[in-house]
């Protein structure tokens, strides 16, 4: 049975493999582990999720960061979907099955073990476009009560529960809830989620004042790095995970 991975950025796909995969490309990191990238958002991510489909995957996870919703929840933490709410609304229910088996994974691990990060289950919303400011998490968290954001675990979720896939969403929290993304990161990301650092450091140097929070929202991203880089470490623990009932999507 292969897993196949969805990983938007290429500085997420490092926290799994040290090999090159260009975007609506998948290498194989495993016997039976594929990863995409896919690029951000939703139309990228459907994309990339039938395309490992289309190279044998049977399950599929979503891997990378997420903006919280919920103001507990720290950088670093570590959030795993118990339901998907797409960009559509339309909210899809993960197999209980695998869940609960990475839940312990994860648990028996590093997250009890190392108290470096804490474990959050719970509804993982997505949307179209970046969320900038921590206003507009707080009235997203208010409307769906979501633990967390990305722009492509509900795109991905609903690709695999309409070919009758299992699915996960492993997601580390890369900003808080109450973080806004800093201008100079926004003005200077493309469409496909890379930033051009000429238009980064020239919007620097005509905003000076950027500078610190540039360097805070650097050091959550490496926390939420180092948090997927240990998960990555159990990642065949959970692609091993088989049984009859976990081979199909609940909704």
């Amino acid at each position: 049975m292969i897993t196949g991975i969805v990983v938007a950025l290429p500085e997420e796909i490092v926290t799994l493999t040290a090999k090159r995969i260009d975007k609506g490309h998948c290498v194989f990191i495993g016997d039976k582990i594929l990863v995409a990238c896919a690029g951000m958002g939703p139309k990228n991510a459907a994309a990339a999720a039938e395309l490992l489909i289309s190279k044998g995957a049977s399950r599929l996870i979503s891997w990378g960061c997420a903006a919280a919703l919920e103001p507990s929840l720290r950088a670093g933490d570590l959030t795993l979907a118990d339901r998907l709410l797409d960009s559509e609304n339309e909210e899809i229910t993960v197999n209980p099955d695998w869940l609960s088996h990475t839940q312990t994974v994860f648990a028996e691990a590093f997250i009890g073990r190392h108290k470096q990060a804490a474990l959050h289950t719970g509804l993982l919303a997505e949307s179209h476009t970046v969320v900038t400011s921590g206003k507009a998490k707080k009235q997203l968290h208010s409307f769906t009560g979501a633990l967390a954001l990305d722009m492509e675990s509900g795109t991905i979720a609903k690709v695999a529960h309409q070919r009758g896939l299992p699915f996960l969403a492993i997601r580390a929290i890369a900003d808080p809830a109450g973080m806004g993304l800093p201008e100079a990161v926004v003005y200077a990301t493309d469409a496909d989620g890379e930033i051009a650092i000429g238009k980064l450091l020239g919007y620097l140097l005509l905003h000076p004042a950027q500078l610190p929070s540039l360097i805070k929202l650097g050091l959550y991203f490496s926390k939420a790095k180092q948090t997927l880089k240990q998960a990555a470490g159990r990642l065949e623990s959970i692609a091993e995970f088989n049984s009859l009932s976990a081979d199909r999507q609940t909704s």
